[in-house]
């Protein structure tokens, strides 16, 4: 028999699970990151929780007041911008002036190839560890009829990440 966490570690590893690019803005500060910790948590009312790294500039500047997250989806024939905001830290690399974008609602920085994307407003925060939960009420969004080829961890596993999760 396993102990608990190496039978979790085994389990969730295999796991393929979406990956999301997870943006927001404080004041004239825009940031993002690649996240793979997310997950539904209620369907009425709608509620999705968004985990960030407390390593990482996302959670800095998400912590000065963030009143909202935008949270993308992309399709494997954008996976280049999954890299960029899984392996450059904003600490160093403005993400947004290597991709295209506009401002959304909030101000917040929407990816224009994404392939969905909604925008929740922040109603609490919980921590969990080595994240920060970020429970999301969407308030605005785009999403297809059908949403296929999604960027999974199995696209970004080799990724060296601008920061240590």
């Amino acid at each position: 028999m396993q102990s608990g966490a190496e039978a979790f570690g085994n389990i969730t590893g295999a796991l393929d699970y979406p990956m999301f690019v997870v943006t927001t803005r404080v004041g004239e500060h825009r940031t993002g990151c690649l996240v793979g910790f997310t997950s539904q948590v209620s369907i009425r009312p709608p509620r999705f929780l968004v985990g960030l790294s407390k390593r990482n500039h996302t959670y800095r500047i998400a912590s000065l007041g963030a009143t909202h997250l935008a949270v993308h989806l992309l399709t494997r024939e954008h996976r280049e911008l999954a890299r960029l905001f899984g392996s450059l830290t904003g600490d160093k690399v403005d993400k947004f002036a290597r991709c295209d974008w506009w401002a959304g609602p909030e101000g917040l920085p929407i990816l224009s190839d994404a392939a969905a994307w909604f925008a929740g407003r922040v109603l609490s925060r919980v921590d969990l560890g080595d994240h920060l939960g970020h429970l999301t009420e969407p308030v605005a969004g785009c999403s297809p009829k059908q949403l296929t080829n999604l960027v999974t961890f199995s696209d970004v596993r080799d990724l060296d990440p601008g920061h240590e999760a």
